[in-house]
């Protein structure tokens, strides 16, 4: 309905800071779990301000085994269910047969796709 998204999981980082901002919601989310576009971006704070927007981060590479179990045991326990039951839903932005993987790999690396590229067999 053109309001913008609740929540944004982002491994990209880098120019895709401003992008994520702009597509959230009123008091949206963005949390930021990789690095892979660069550790650097521009962040526009009236927009975090003006919006009531949240930005913040989750890593699980410096946590011990016990934490690691106890988060996949949250996720199964309160996330799975909710797309099990379609309430939250990946963004799939294209689709691709198997035989297809070099053109959909030429896309990813392009980066002119948000969401998910899907490889069907």
């Amino acid at each position: 309905g053109g309001r913008g998204v609740d929540l944004i999981l982002d491994m990209v980082g880098g120019e895709y800071v401003a992008r994520n901002l702009a597509a959230l919601a009123l008091e949206g989310r963005l949390v930021q779990v990789g690095l892979m576009g660069g550790e650097a971006a521009p962040i526009d704070f009236r927009r975090i301000l003006t919006q009531r927007l949240t930005l913040t981060r989750s890593t699980l590479r410096p946590g011990s085994d016990a934490e690691k179990g106890a988060i996949a045991d949250a996720l199964r326990r309160e996330v799975w269910p909710l797309l099990e039951r379609g309430r939250v839903k990946p963004f799939v932005y294209r689709t691709f047969s198997l035989e297809q993987a070099a053109d959909a790999h030429r896309l990813m690396e392009s980066s002119e796709h948000v969401g998910k590229i899907v490889l069907t067999t």
